[in-house]
């Protein structure tokens, strides 16, 4: 196996004279082949991207005219070409290569200048037709990259807008050359794109269970898991360590700035490994609560993925209070996540706890004029991301699931004792039970007016759970009322949140000893509902 040392070993800076550019992003484009003509470089282009280089002034030469036929069937056919991929795949000192290429007229081609047709984002358009979304995968461009890429030795890819301006620097550096070290840097981001851009189109396709006339809309099924799964997340960044200093970290991410991995960090530290995964599980359960119009404001205290605390209020002052009351000790170096954009007046109390980040939509002027004060504190700005599959490793392989999205409303809940719960206390159930679904199992949560009382969070045991929650709690959970992720298999547990202090119960139901458990509650005067489902989290 050749080493990567040895790859990039030397500079063997080698002269660019000659590039083909075709490109669907022309962002930075002029500007780039102006630093390449200024240097002598011949320009060979194709259809749009000529068409920008030479209204900006620069001399072209059309790809037709290097390969001797015209571009055909709709573009489809402009670059498949023995004078292009000869051009680019001989082997530049080789007798027979160079004997080969002069025997049929074959110019090297010393750059390639591409980026390919925006597949993900034809797929991403509501009503795309179908035959639309079959153009646009592209397969002169995915030819062009990997043919450049495997002859790196003698040829740089460019597959990046954000690459032209340090390759603009090296060239003016080298006299118009690039080095070894570049084009291997070039080449490895080249094989990368290809594996990503076929991984996207096979995701894609798999979707569509029957092909459609081409005018049809796309009609993706996205009821069941793929047959393969294929994962392609660039690097985002390397993190210092992973949960424990021995461990080596890294962030991958989709490049869609959307949920944590797309976060914007506005201030503070470098995010940990641990600060990103307490973040996820916070902006997660903030997610349960929305945040437009008349919809409260929401407040999570986070620590080691389980929530100490969750309250809503009319304000984020309120609700931060609220919430903080549940477990101040547990509070202190958490994360916090809010649903609305984060006022002067939250911050402000919000700056006396000591806190590792604090992730919400926005943060207000005023917010951050207080918080910068706290220089090691991180802010992260938010924007929701669609649920995905949730991937877990197992040795060997990886689980792969739908996301927790199941959510329950009144209407769907089932009373199954004598006693029916009180307005106040249907209201209390549904919150607990929002929160419930984002705490480790075995769960328990005791909750009263919009506020987490106490919080049972991994135990072995439903009744441990039970017990646990109680002890934690702060404040007095007399008629509060209490939720659990999962049936009570027996009487136990539920005697044990009605002797904390609860008079109303939400659970899934199901057990075989469900009878059992709802004499218990009508014997305690307790007032019991089923949900139906049940929210595990291992």
């Amino acid at each position: 196996m050749v080493s990567t040392e040895a790859i990039a070993s030397g500079t063997g800076a080698k002269a660019i004279r000659r590039a083909l550019l075709s490109v669907t992003d022309k962002t930075g484009l002029v500007e780039f082949a102006q630093s390449l003509a200024g240097f002598g470089v011949e320009l060979i282009s194709t259809g749009g991207t000529a068409k920008a280089l030479r209204e900006a002034g620069l001399a072209v030469k059309d790809i037709s005219e290097l390969t001797g036929f015209p571009e055909m069937l709709d573009g489809r056919v402009k670059t498949l070409h023995p004078r292009v991929h000869g051009g680019l795949l001989y082997i530049r000192g080789n007798a027979e290569h160079e004997a080969a290429v002069a025997a049929h007229g074959i110019l090297p081609i010393d750059m390639v200048v591409v980026n390919l047709y925006a597949f993900e984002k034809t797929a991403a358009k509501p009503g795309a037709a179908f035959g639309h979304l079959i153009e646009n995968i592209d397969i002169g461009g995915p030819s062009m990259v990997r043919s450049a890429a495997k002859n790196f030795e003698d040829v740089a890819i460019v597959t990046r807008v954000a690459d032209y301006p340090a390759l603009a620097e090296e060239l003016k550096a080298n006299g118009g050359a690039l080095s070894r070290a570049t084009r291997w840097r070039l080449a490895k981001q080249a094989f990368a794109l290809t594996a990503a851009y076929d991984s996207a189109i096979a995701n894609t396709l798999e979707k569509i269970a029957e092909a459609p006339a081409p005018v049809a809309p796309v009609e993706f099924d996205d009821a069941s898991l793929p047959s393969t799964l294929r994962v392609n997340l660039p690097l985002a960044q390397a993190l210092r360590y992973g949960e424990n200093p021995h461990q080596r970290a890294a962030l991958y991410a989709d490049g869609s700035g959307l949920g944590i991995a797309g976060a914007r960090q506005l201030q503070g530290k470098e995010l940990s490994f641990n600060n990103l995964v307490d973040l996820d599980a916070c902006w997660d359960l903030v997610q349960e609560f929305p945040s437009g119009g008349s919809d409260p404001a929401c407040v999570v205290i986070i620590k080691h993925t389980n929530p100490c605390g969750a309250a809503t209020g009319a304000a984020i002052l309120e609700a931060y209070k609220k919430a903080l009351e549940c477990d101040p000790v547990s509070a202190f170096g958490s994360v916090i996540g809010i649903n609305r954009e984060v006022d002067g007046a939250a911050a402000e109390e919000i700056a006396k706890l000591f806190v590792e980040a604090i992730a919400a939509p926005a943060f207000s002027a005023a917010a951050r004029e207080r918080f910068a004060a706290k220089k090691n504190l991180r802010l992260v700005v938010v924007k929701a991301a669609p649920a995905r599959p949730v991937v877990k490793h197992v040795s060997g392989g990886l689980l792969v699931q739908d996301a927790d999205t199941g959510r329950v409303t009144e209407p769907e809940l089932k009373v199954v004792t004598k006693r029916q719960p009180t307005a106040e206390e249907m209201r209390s159930l549904l919150f607990a039970w929002r929160v419930c679904k984002h705490v480790k199992s075995n769960a328990i949560v005791y909750a009263r007016d919009g506020q987490t009382l106490g919080v049972g969070a991994g135990q072995m045991s439903r009744v441990d759970a039970a017990r646990f929650g109680a002890m934690k709690a702060t404040l007095t959970l007399k008629d509060c009322v209490a939720a659990s992720d999962a049936f009570f298999p027996f009487p136990d547990g539920l005697e044990a949140v009605a002797s904390a202090g609860a008079t109303a119960v939400i659970q899934p139901g199901g057990s075989v000893r469900d009878e059992e458990v709802v004499a218990a509650a009508d014997k305690l005067g307790l007032a019991m509902v089923f949900t139906g489902m049940r929210h595990f989290r291992h």
